[in-house]
């Protein structure tokens, strides 16, 4: 009968796999969304109603993504700490910083008065 993986080490492997998916869903699908309205000149006007839609449906799906990677941590830091536990908590922490950034840019962007002027927002 093979060895069953030590706990320690899936909650540490789940966790930076976790976070790891969190991270590639804010960069590849949040990230160039926020950009293309950042810069509003290049989107045609007819588009912006369903640019905003779309960022506020990827905004939803990242949320969901953030709770499961937080689950993650908070499994990681219940149990005992294995080889990783280091690595996943520091790469966590940096998914979260993404994600507070982004959601500065994401919230200026969908709230009600973005309408009205485009803001300029620093690159990713």
């Amino acid at each position: 009968m093979p060895d069953l993986p030590d706990p320690a080490h899936t909650t540490d492997i789940c966790l930076l796999l976790r976070a790891h998916a969190e991270q590639h869903w804010l960069l590849y699908e949040v990230v160039p969304v926020v950009r293309q309205l950042e810069q509003r000149a290049s989107l045609p006007e007819d588009q912006l109603g369903a640019a905003l839609a779309y960022l506020e449906a990827q905004w939803i799906e990242a949320r969901r993504r953030s709770a499961v990677t937080d689950r993650a941590h908070a499994e990681l830091e219940r149990g005992d700490s294995g080889s990783l536990h280091d690595a996943a908590d520091r790469y966590h922490a940096a998914v979260r910083r993404l994600r507070m950034v982004l959601a500065r840019r994401v919230e200026l962007l969908l709230a009600p008065s973005s309408e009205i002027a485009p803001r300029e927002h620093a690159s990713f």
